[in-house]
């Protein structure tokens, strides 16, 4: 049976990969590590708390003792990095202890996972290091091209810093050591479980409460969107074909600008859930410090490797988003630090 450590599986990407895993694969077993910050939600895997093949542990990935004693215990064969601190207005104002998790964290992921894996005839066969980055590493495009895996990193943000000094961490532990690993960069994800300072779930979450829509600058900035289940489905193929030491850029093919956004939301409220709200809640904001123009992520990659492809349009990805939102209405009421609920509440 082969054994998955993931990190950070409390959280919206991470919950939905270990559901997706466990519904798909009979023979596997998943050990979740989460520090259960703000954005992570043990209720997230309420449906397979119960399972023998499930397993939860609460914890930091920057405590060495605990990360190196799972890796004894359970034999890890894949490691599944999420864990990340990845909302870039928090970074604006607390860059430190982005550096801390999204950094120093995976380094120590990355010591652990080498001491257990090599032996004097190099690393073992059947395990590999999964880091799952952004495509906020690449920077900003202009109203044309795409990411690919060759662009050239140049993060704005010290969030997309962080996550490209990760990056090029787990990049020299394959360049030195032959580490076996595969960096992932995919665009901006969408669906359930997302905690709401994000884009989406925070739009959602306003307009049911009738309360406004701040919206940075002129609401043109464009991001690629890629629904939830087709992310994990790529990671999952990247796990068992990705070729080691490669880079793969997830892209969703639906780039939209932030105000499209915010009018699909409010429009499919409108028509559907309650006819009082209105493009009138929608509201310009002062735009956010080094806020990258355009993203766009071009996956020829992985669809001429792999074979993946983003199966979920974003007229029904959205359609799917929203109306899981209104059915599980207590995700949008997370207990959570004074400031940084301040912070939700006014930017997006």
């Amino acid at each position: 049976m082969k054994k998955y450590l993931v990190t950070g599986g409390a959280g919206f990407i991470g919950a939905n990969f270990i559901l997706y895993m466990l519904n798909k694969y009979k023979d596997i077993e998943i050990i979740n590590l989460d520090k259960l910050t703000y954005a992570g939600n043990k209720e997230n895997l309420q449906s397979v708390e119960n399972t023998k093949r499930y397993t939860f542990f609460k914890g930091d990935i920057c405590d060495k003792k605990l990360v190196s004693s799972l890796f004894k215990k359970y034999n890890i064969n894949y490691v599944v990095h999420f864990a990340a601190e990845s909302h870039v207005d928090r970074s604006i104002i607390e860059p430190e202890i982005f550096a801390k998790t999204n950094i120093l964290g995976t380094v120590n992921m990355l010591n652990c996972a080498k001491n257990a894996w090599e032996t004097e005839n190099g690393f073992k066969e059947g395990v590999k290091f999964i880091h799952i980055s952004t495509d906020e590493v690449y920077g900003s495009l202009g109203n044309e091209g795409f990411f690919t895996e060759t662009t050239s990193l140049d993060p704005h943000s010290p969030y997309s810093s962080s996550k490209a000094a990760s990056d090029l961490m787990v990049k020299a532990y394959y360049d030195t050591y032959k580490m076996p690993v595969n960096i992932t960069r995919s665009s901006n994800n969408y669906g359930p479980f997302q905690f709401p300072e994000k884009l989406i779930p925070l739009l959602i979450s306003n307009c049911l409460k009738h309360k406004e829509l701040p919206i940075y600058g002129d609401g043109l900035n464009i991001r690629d969107w890629l629904y939830v289940e087709d992310h994990v489905k790529a990671i999952d193929m990247i796990i068992n074909k990705g070729k080691l030491g490669q880079v793969y850029n997830i892209g969703g093919n639906n780039e939209r600008t932030n105000i499209e956004i915010a009018k699909t939301i409010i429009s499919y409220i409108n028509e559907n859930v309650d006819s009082g709200v209105t493009y009138n809640l929608i509201k310009y904001v002062e735009d956010r410090k080094g806020h990258d123009r355009r993203y766009a992520i071009a996956p020829d990659k992985i669809k001429s490797e792999l074979g993946w492809y983003p199966e979920t349009t974003f007229e029904v990805g959205i359609r799917r988003t929203i109306k899981w939102y209104i059915d599980n209405y207590k995700v949008l009421n997370y207990k959570v630090p004074g400031t940084v609920e301040k912070r939700i509440e006014m930017k997006i």
